[in-house]
């Protein structure tokens, strides 16, 4: 069955895909289908500035989530999809650093 997903620009939804090395986060606008902003723990600017962990790498990417929210005035989120991936360490610190802002939808 598939979910009818309703991002809109000021309140997107926020796709979240781990695979077995790296996490991968979007703010997606579904009703323009646009994204409005891409993190992964592969960027170079994530990950190597200083160098770290991908748990590290993961909280830094949800670091820049919150700066790139702050900077479109998205004050929250519609709906939190992690396309049915298990909390690992990788998604606990993502979630960890975004949570403390309130971007979790309750």
């Amino acid at each position: 069955m598939l979910k009818k997903y309703n991002g809109t620009p000021m309140k997107p939804r926020l796709s979240v895909f781990c695979s077995d090395k790296q996490l991968y986060a979007m703010l997606v606008d579904d009703q323009n289908k646009k994204c409005l902003f891409y993190g992964s723990t592969l960027q170079k600017s994530i990950h190597q500035n200083p160098s770290c962990t991908t748990t590290e790498a993961a909280k830094r990417v949800g670091e820049e989530l919150i700066k790139a929210c702050n900077d479109l005035n998205i004050n929250e989120i519609s709906s939190y999809d992690r396309n049915g991936f298990a909390r690992g360490e990788r998604m606990q610190a993502f979630e960890i650093a975004i949570s403390s802002h309130g971007f979790l939808p309750r």
